[in-house]
C-alpha cells in the first residue's frame, strides 16, 4: 500500500509552495474563455512554449468559435503544424467551435460537464477552464500532477481521477483554487520526472519520495545506506575468511604434530 502523507503535513506543503508562490498562473498564452478552450486542448501531449509560439499567430486571426470556423481546417493546421498531433488537433479546434455556436451560443459553458461534450475536451481541459477562466477550485491532473501525488504521498492514485479526487479531499480548502498551479509549476521545474531536484526543494521535509536527490557530487542517502551494508557484509565475509584460515592453520598444526609415545614405568615402581 502506497504511503500517505498526513493532514498537517499537506497543509504545511502547501504553506510553503503558497509562501513561495504567493500568485501562480497559467503559463499558457490565451486572451478569453474560448481561446483558452482552445489553448488547453492544443497542449495535450505538446508543451506549453510550443502551443504558445503557435497560438500568437493564431489567436491574433481566430479569437472567437465564429472566426475560427470561418477561418477553417486546413488553416488552421498551417498554424499549428509544430504541435504533435496537429491534424487532428486542427479538426477538434473548428468542430468545438462549430458547437460552441451551434449548442452554446458561442459562448464558453461555466459547467465542467458541459465543456467535456466539446470535441477534443476531455476531464483536464474542462477543470483547467473552470479553474482558469472562471474562477472555480478545481485541480487538473496532467502528467506532472499525477506524479507529485504519487512520488510525494500527497494524493498517490492509479488514475488521474483518483488521484484528482485525493487532493481534493487533503487539500486544505483556503489552498483549493490555486493548487493546481502550484502542483503543476512544482512538477514543471523541480519535482522532475526523470531526476527530481530534490535538493533544492522547499517542500522536501514533507515529501515521502525515499530516494531523494542530492546536489550533483553527492551521493543519495539510500546509496550511503547500501555502501555501508556492502562494507559491513565485506567486513563479516572477511572475519569468517580469517578465522576459517586460522582454524584450518591450526589444525594442519596439530596434525603435524609428532606423536609422544608412553614411557614405561621402572620395575619396582609403585603404582
Amino acid at each position: 500500500m502506497a504511503r500517505k502523507m498526513t493532514r498537517d503535513n499537506a497543509r504545511a506543503f502547501y504553506a510553503v509552495l503558497a509562501k513561495n508562490g504567493p500568485s501562480p498562473q497559467t503559463e499558457l498564452y490565451y486572451t478569453n474563455p474560448y481561446t483558452l478552450v482552445v489553448a488547453v486542448a492544443l497542449s495535450a501531449q505538446a508543451t506549453d512554449v510550443g502551443v504558445n509560439k503557435a497560438t500568437a499567430k493564431l489567436f491574433p486571426v481566430a479569437d472567437t468559435p465564429k472566426k475560427m470556423v470561418a477561418l477553417g481546417e486546413d488553416k488552421v493546421a498551417d498554424y499549428i503544424k509544430t504541435i504533435g498531433l496537429w491534424r487532428n488537433k486542427a479538426k477538434n479546434v473548428v468542430a468545438l467551435s462549430k458547437m460552441l455556436l451551434d449548442d452554446f451560443g458561442g459562448q464558453v459553458p461555466a459547467d465542467r460537464d458541459q465543456l467535456e461534450k466539446l470535441p477534443g475536451v476531455g476531464r483536464k481541459t474542462a477543470n483547467v477552464v473552470c479553474n482558469v477562466a472562471f474562477g472555480q477550485p478545481t485541480i487538473a491532473v496532467d502528467t506532472h500532477i499525477f506524479r507529485i501525488g504519487n512520488r510525494t504521498g500527497i494524493a498517490p492514485g492509479k488514475s488521474p481521477l483518483e488521484v484528482e479526487k485525493g487532493l481534493e479531499k487533503i487539500t486544505p480548502e483556503e489552498y483549493l483554487m490555486d493548487a493546481h498551479h502550484w502542483l503543476i509549476l512544482h512538477g514543471r521545474y523541480v519535482c522532475k520526472a526523470r531526476t527530481p531536484e530534490c535538493y533544492r526543494c522547499s517542500v522536501s521535509e514533507f515529501c515521502l519520495y525515499k530516494d531523494k536527490t542530492p546536489a550533483a557530487g553527492v551521493k543519495p542517502a539510500s546509496a550511503l545506506k547500501k555502501t555501508d551494508k556492502k562494507k559491513k557484509t565485506s567486513s563479516k565475509k572477511t572475519s569468517s575468511k580469517t578465522t576459517a584460515k586460522k582454524t584450518k592453520k591450526t589444525t594442519i598444526k596439530m596434525a603435524n604434530k609428532p606423536k609422544l609415545k608412553p614411557t614405561s614405568k621402572p620395575n619396582g615402581a609403585k603404582k
